[in-house]
């Protein structure tokens, strides 16, 4: 006998890596624009342009990663490209991913 099949839902994740002094303006922001949820890590990294090493507190990074609806995380990405991208290192990315409680998203 096999098992019943699992039924999935499709959703996007939206990765947001950028300066941790904006972190708590992020998660108030996503919350107001519809992210029912978040989760953030410490990250180091560089590219050709720049390194950050975490080596004093204003050079901290972080890795918010949110999964959400199409429209939210367009709604979330465009805030913060209009509002912090000026004045702030981020980098912003997309994918689609498959969840099995798409009422927590």
């Amino acid at each position: 006998m096999s098992a019943p099949a699992m039924e999935k839902h499709t959703r996007t994740l939206l990765v947001i890596i950028t300066e941790a002094a904006i972190e708590k303006r992020l998660v108030a922001d996503s919350q107001r624009l519809g992210a029912h949820g978040y989760t953030v890590h410490d990250v180091r990294g560089g590219s050709r342009l720049s390194t950050r090493e975490a080596l004093w507190e204003a050079d901290r990074s972080i890795e918010m990663k949110l999964i959400c609806t199409p429209e939210v995380a367009d709604a979330i990405a465009l805030h913060v490209m209009v509002t912090y991208a000026p004045h702030y290192s981020l980098t912003l990315f997309f994918s689609s991913v498959d969840v099995v409680r798409p009422e927590k998203f």
